[in-house]
């Protein structure tokens, strides 16, 4: 993607896979994914979870599977929700299968902890009657015994090895729907462990820094260990493990892919941390803002700066901005071009109007595109 710039991130190349009808990998944009964490069990409550999950802009979404009840429910599940569902699957390769019959997207497996050869070979077989796609989800927490000891524990080696073991199993049954994850709990072993699986295959690379944390520090473990990966071209499809409502994954996700100019939704605003230059409350202002704009889903940018100091600069590169001048008002910029002055006590409205109606226009212009490439 292009950037103002002219700075631009070269991803590395893998194959497409489709997790239901979502592109994992190749040239399909980077997708976000959530996972919901209510009791399967409970239809309602995890349709619910769902249903917000796709609201906020989730691409995908995982749903645990811990008994055959919770595979079954996926049924119903399915049925009233949108998303591509993941059914999450750890050592019952009969809720694997059941998963699948369920309507499951996507199974997240370990091949190798679901006991014999057999089994496994009867997972793939229900993956392929169900158009079912698989993830090879490694977790430094959960490394195989062997690969422990030979290693002493958790390693970039140990991540790959393990990863690699568990994509030949599924190669060699000529199973090639999968993608593969790396997880552990540390920013760095997880960071160095992609970098050196990157180097060794060519399947969709899923991003996450598992068991991140609560909502500050999780965002910030992700922002840095998912952030370095992304920036270097490396992952195809992300998840931010937060201890929050999975909603907040969601919003996190695509705030680290906007902040490297890989995909956008929904309102970017920059704005200055404020300072005594500031000719209004610019704090005050950014979170009316994010509070007014948040149901927007269009890709827009908003430069709220305080002062004239690099506020008609930002205001260039931006959809709508706003640069404090003193005496209570400031200019209004659309398009990189002052538009009016605008008194601070109007400001917030000003802004938000010059958003919707832009984003009208836009709707209006999309409309127009496609009634007339339908009439030719």
């Amino acid at each position: 993607m292009n950037n103002p710039y002219g700075i631009d991130i070269k991803r590395h190349k893998t194959r497409k896979i489709y997790v239901g009808d979502m592109p994992v990998g190749g040239d399909a944009p980077i997708s976000v994914q959530s996972m919901t964490n209510t009791d399967t069990r409970d239809i309602k409550s995890t349709v619910k979870q769902v249903l917000d999950l796709e609201d906020a802009g989730a691409d995908i979404v995982r749903i645990s599977c811990p008994d055959e009840e919770s595979s079954k429910a996926l049924k119903d599940i399915v049925n009233q929700t949108n998303v591509p569902i993941v059914a999450d699957i750890h050592f019952h390769y009969k809720r694997a299968i059941e998963a699948a019959e369920s309507g499951a997207s996507c199974l997240r497996i370990n091949p190798g902890n679901i006991g014999s050869i057999d089994r496994v070979k009867e997972v793939v077989k229900a993956a392929k009657d169900n158009d079912c796609s698989i993830r090879i989800g490694v977790n430094g927490g959960s490394l195989e015994k062997n690969i422990l000891e030979k290693y002493k524990g958790p390693s970039p080696a140990a991540m790959v090895e393990s990863a690699l073991f568990h994509e030949n199993i599924l190669r060699d049954l000529d199973f090639n729907n999968f993608k593969i994850s790396v997880k552990t709990s540390n920013v760095l072993l997880t960071v160095e462990s992609y970098k050196e699986l990157s180097k060794v295959t060519d399947a969709p690379l899923h991003l996450g820094i598992t068991e991140a944390g609560g909502l500050m520090d999780g965002t910030i473990k992700s922002s840095i260990g998912i952030g370095q990966l992304l920036a270097e071209g490396i992952g195809d499809t992300l998840r931010v493990s937060l201890s929050a409502d999975p909603v907040e994954e969601i919003k996190v996700g695509f705030s680290i892919l906007k902040s490297l100019g890989l995909r956008h939704r929904g309102v970017n605003i920059i704005s200055c941390p404020s300072c005594a230059r500031q000719g209004f409350d610019v704090i005050g202002t950014v979170k009316k803002l994010e509070d007014r704009l948040s149901s927007i889903s269009e890709p827009f940018t908003i430069s709220i700066i305080g002062c004239v100091v690099n506020g008609p600069g930002e205001a260039t590169m931006s959809d709508v901005g706003f640069t404090g001048g003193g005496n209570d008002s400031g200019m209004l910029y659309v398009d990189g071009k002052q538009l009016a002055k605008r008194n601070n006590d109007e400001l917030i409205d000003s802004i938000v109007n010059e958003v919707e109606k832009k984003i009208k226009q836009k709707i209006n212009k999309d409309i127009s595109k496609y009634d007339s490439n339908t009439t030719r």
